[in-house]
């Protein structure tokens, strides 16, 4: 590919928008361009990049025993209405009508599409097992989309799907997908970690994240550095926190005028923040919950959900306190009374706490001498909050290592969910009717791409693994003006016959300086200059992106050391 061919225009300034490293700098390279908020055009560029995520997807899924096929992005209400996804998935489906009024949805994922379509011709245990798998755009109407490819409107994912006759085969496929999503992403390049998390909308039992780590990460996931645990912070279950400190005084009301935050009303007391309670009060579907965790944990919102089952969570709004009586900033479960349409829960920890500190339930005033098991009455308790860097494994007891992740892949055991709600069924050896049992895997294809990028980059651009860089290797010619330099450089590029796809020539009519720029910011793997040291002694130089190592050989050499460089990152996965 010549460079002054190539569709690849490069910006000088960056739009104030892009925040994440990978937004910068594929806006900055010419790779993608943005025609709405999450809607984005992939460039030649990163169209190259996401046909090699592609390909090695589709290799290692083949191997895996997994057919490709296509289905339509366009889905009919109707088997959404039977899973009860339609009213779940709320505001984040783009949904549409037809001229007869029918709606559809554009699909967000596919779960119901494949279970009605192996529906249509499996009905015998000699069928089974069953994988298919695709490659295709998904929609969500994000709230907020941001962070150029991680949270879009408009994706490429690829979705897996397997069906066996029952829970045995289940965990063989399971394994198998287990195992391919580890080659793919360490052939794509990526530092990453497999992680226990919650289900979500999806569904099922067992799942893992694949979590690419990274500063930018919108995952909070822990690690244990002692044994194999690792897991999603909102699929962790921590230890109940014992409390060392006995209180045979009475709860009593003191004034904490204006004092309404926990950071607040613990300075006032001069307390600390792991002897108060805080509360935080959330509306989940119809019921307003009153959630209580120690001042310095956060409430888990996803076990929180799981807890009561509920399709839409949110914060309680004024009237929803008013209507149950609670006073904003002065929270607490002494002297209130759960009805049908208001609860209380309260984490396990708090109610091991005593000598505690927490709402008066009027303004400003706060009860101290708080022993929670003797003093917060009719109460749920369950574990709901999150694990912190204070914990330590919930497995072992080791010590932990909290990071953040992004999330490039998830393999969940879906169970009889989806087949029993769309009567996948099949003939067991008795005769007898059985749901299919499924499973189901995703990878978000042109996620991986942005998280490529923000593990692997610098101040002066992308670093990209050489399996899915765009191009392989840049020729540089520094001067164009020079016919002999030029010729030099022509004659290297056409040398390159078996890489004759993966090798751009720049032969733009422009400074050395910025064909240096352009070159490391768009990241070719490897950059090979012909300059002045060729013309002065014959010998050019090959720079290898990610280290900055300069090799410097004969012209006639460079094509056989270029393939031997490329070789070696191609063996380190770099």
């Amino acid at each position: 590919m010549l460079a002054s061919r190539l569709y690849s225009p490069t910006l000088r300034e960056i739009p104030a928008e892009a925040v994440v490293i990978s937004h910068k700098y594929m806006l900055k390279a010419g790779m993608i361009r943005k025609i709405v908020g999450g809607i984005y055009v992939y460039m030649p560029l990163a169209w190259r990049t996401l046909q090699k995520i592609e390909a090695i997807i589709r290799e290692e899924m083949n191997k895996a025993g997994s057919q490709e096929i296509q289905m339509p992005i366009i889905q009919p209400a109707e088997i959404w209405q039977q899973t009860g996804r339609w009213a779940v998935y709320g505001d984040e489906m783009f949904r549409l009508q037809d001229r007869h009024g029918r709606q559809y949805c554009l699909a967000p994922t596919h779960e119901e599409m494949i279970t009605t379509l192996v529906h249509m011709d499996t009905n015998s245990y000699k069928q089974l097992p069953v994988s298919l798998y695709q490659i295709q755009n998904k929609y969500r109407d994000e709230l907020r989309p941001r962070f150029g490819l991680m949270r879009g409107r408009e994706f490429i994912m690829k979705d897996a799907y397997t069906f066996d006759k029952d829970a045995e085969g289940l965990d063989i496929q399971y394994r198998r997908m287990y195992d391919a999503y580890t080659n793919i992403f360490t052939r794509c390049g990526l530092h990453f970690r497999p992680v226990l998390a919650d289900s979500g909308a999806i569904g099922g039992s067992t799942t893992h994240e694949f979590e690419a780590l990274a500063d930018s990460g919108e995952a909070d996931i822990v690690y244990c550095r002692h044994c194999d645990f690792a897991a999603n912070t909102e699929a962790v279950v921590p230890n109940t926190l014992p409390c060392d400190i006995k209180n045979d005084k009475e709860k009593e009301l003191v004034a904490t005028p204006g004092q309404h935050t926990i950071e607040m009303v613990c300075d006032y007391l001069r307390l600390p923040i792991e002897r108060s309670v805080k509360a935080v009060v959330y509306k989940l579907d119809d019921t307003v919950v009153l959630a209580m965790v120690r001042g310095d944990h956060e409430v888990n919102e996803v076990h929180l959900q799981n807890i009561y089952g509920a399709a839409v969570v949110g914060m309680a709004s004024e009237e929803d306190l008013v209507r149950c009586g609670l006073t904003a900033g002065y929270i607490s479960p002494i002297g209130l009374k759960k009805s049908e349409h208001f609860d209380i829960v309260v984490d396990k920890s708090v109610m091991e706490m005593q000598d505690a500190c927490c709402g008066g339930n009027q303004k400003d005033m706060h009860y101290i001498h708080v022993n929670p098991a003797r003093d917060f009455g009719d109460v749920r308790v369950e574990t709901i909050r999150m694990i912190n860097e204070k914990d330590v494994c919930p497995e072992c007891g080791g010590e932990i290592v909290m990071k953040k992740g992004i999330e490039v892949g998830q393999v969940f055991k879906l169970g009889t969910k989806y087949s029993e709600a769309l009567g996948c069924t099949y003939l067991d050896q008795n005769g007898k009717s059985q749901p299919m049992v499924m499973g189901c895997y995703g990878i978000g294809v042109s996620r991986t791409m942005a998280a490529a990028i923000e593990q692997s980059h610098d101040d002066d651009g992308i670093i990209w693994p050489v399996a899915i860089a765009p191009y392989e290797a840049v020729i540089v010619p520094a001067n164009n003006k020079d016919e002999k330099v030029m010729a030099a450089a022509q004659a290297l590029y056409e040398s390159f016959e078996e890489k004759s796809d993966e090798v751009v020539l720049d032969d733009r009519n422009e400074r050395a300086g910025i064909k240096f720029k352009d070159a490391d910011l768009i990241g070719y793997p490897v950059r090979v200059t012909i300059g002045k040291k060729w013309q002065e002694s014959g010998n050019v130089e090959i720079r290898i992106r990610r280290t900055g190592e300069t090799i410097e050989v004969p012209l006639e050499e460079c094509r056989e050391k270029v393939l031997a460089v490329l070789s070696n990152l191609h063996s380190k996965n770099q």
